[in-house]
C-alpha cells in the first residue's frame, strides 16, 4: 500500500510540473496569438485592395486575352503548402497533410514552406521542388522569389494552374484547411461588385500590360498575406492544444489525488483494525 502511495504521489508530481510548462506555453502562444493577429489584419487589407484593384480592371474591360486568365494546357498543378517549423501544435499540421494527401497528385511540383511536415511529404514520394524553407524565419524577398519561379513555370506552360493549401484563420478556435487557386486568375464577385459605383477608366498602357504586372504582384502580395494568416491559425492551434493540455492535466491530478487520499485513508483504516485488533486480544 505504501509502495502505491509512493507512485501516486510521484505521478501527481510529474504531472503537476508538465501542467506548469503547459500553462507557460499558453501564455507564450497567447501573446504570439494577438502580435500575429494584428500583423495578418493590416496585410490583409492591401491584399484584398490588390485583388479588387485587379477585378475592376477585369470586369471594365470585357473578352481580355491575358495570359493569366487562360487555363494552360499542362495537366499538372503547382502547389504552395504551409505547414509550421515545431509541433506542439494540436491538428494544425495533421489536417493540411490529410487534405493533401485526398486532392493532389504526388507527382505535381509542390513547394512547402516549413519543415514540420517535410519529412512526412518526402515518405510518401510528393514531389517537393523546393529546399528545405523555415516557415517561421521566411521574409517577404524569400516567398516572393518562390511565387515568381511559379509563375514562370506558368508562362512557360510546365504547369496548368498555381495553387496554395493553407490553414484559414476563422477565429481563435477555428482552423480550416482550404485550398484555393491563385491562376488561371477568377475574379471573385465581392471583387467585381465595387467597380458598379466606378466611373469609366482609361488604362495607359493597355489593361492587359497592366494586368501583366499586377497580377504578379497582386499574387506575391496575396501568397504573403495567406502565410501570416496561417501563422496566425498556428498559434491559436498552439494556444488551444496547450490549453487542452492543461485542463487535461489539472483533471488527471484531481483524479490521482483522489486516489492518493483514498489509498491513504485506506492505510489510516487498517492500522487502526489492527491496532483495535491487538488491544482486544490482549
Amino acid at each position: 500500500m505504501a509502495q502505491g502511495k509512493q507512485a501516486l504521489k510521484q505521478r501527481i508530481r510529474s504531472i503537476n510540473a508538465t501542467k506548469k510548462i503547459t500553462s507557460a506555453m499558453e501564455l507564450i502562444a497567447n501573446s504570439k496569438l494577438q502580435k500575429q493577429r494584428s500583423l495578418m489584419e493590416k496585410n490583409k487589407e492591401y491584399a484584398n485592395v490588390l485583388k479588387k484593384t485587379v477585378g475592376e480592371i477585369i470586369a471594365n474591360n470585357q473578352g481580355l486575352d491575358n495570359q493569366f486568365l487562360k487555363e494552360k494546357k499542362s495537366n499538372k498543378r503547382c502547389t504552395f503548402i504551409f505547414c509550421s517549423d515545431l509541433g506542439l501544435c494540436g491538428g494544425y499540421n495533421a489536417n493540411m497533410a490529410r487534405l493533401a494527401q485526398e486532392v493532389l497528385n504526388p507527382e505535381d511540383p509542390i513547394i512547402l514552406i516549413g519543415t514540420k511536415q517535410s519529412h512526412w511529404f518526402e515518405l510518401r514520394g510528393f514531389n517537393v521542388i523546393n529546399e528545405h524553407t523555415s516557415s517561421d524565419n521566411i521574409q517577404f524577398i524569400e516567398l516572393k522569389n518562390l511565387v515568381d519561379d511559379a509563375i514562370e513555370m506558368f508562362k512557360k506552360d510546365e504547369i496548368s494552374s498555381i495553387q496554395i493549401l493553407y490553414t484559414e484563420f476563422v477565429n481563435t478556435v477555428t482552423f480550416e484547411p482550404k485550398m484555393e487557386t491563385l491562376i488561371p486568375y477568377f475574379a471573385k464577385k465581392e471583387d467585381l461588385k465595387a467597380t458598379s459605383t466606378h466611373v469609366a477608366t482609361d488604362f495607359e498602357p493597355s489593361p492587359n500590360e497592366i494586368l501583366n504586372s499586377l497580377i504578379p504582384m497582386m499574387l506575391e502580395n496575396v501568397v504573403y498575406s495567406i502565410w501570416m494568416q496561417t501563422k496566425t491559425a498556428e498559434q491559436g492551434s498552439r494556444r488551444l492544444a496547450m490549453e487542452n493540455a492543461t485542463d487535461n492535466a489539472t483533471e488527471l491530478t484531481d483524479k490521482l489525488v483522489l486516489a492518493y487520499n483514498q489509498a491513504r485513508q485506506a492505510a489510516i483504516t487498517q492500522e487502526i483494525t489492527e491496532i483495535v485488533a491487538g488491544a482486544d486480544a490482549l
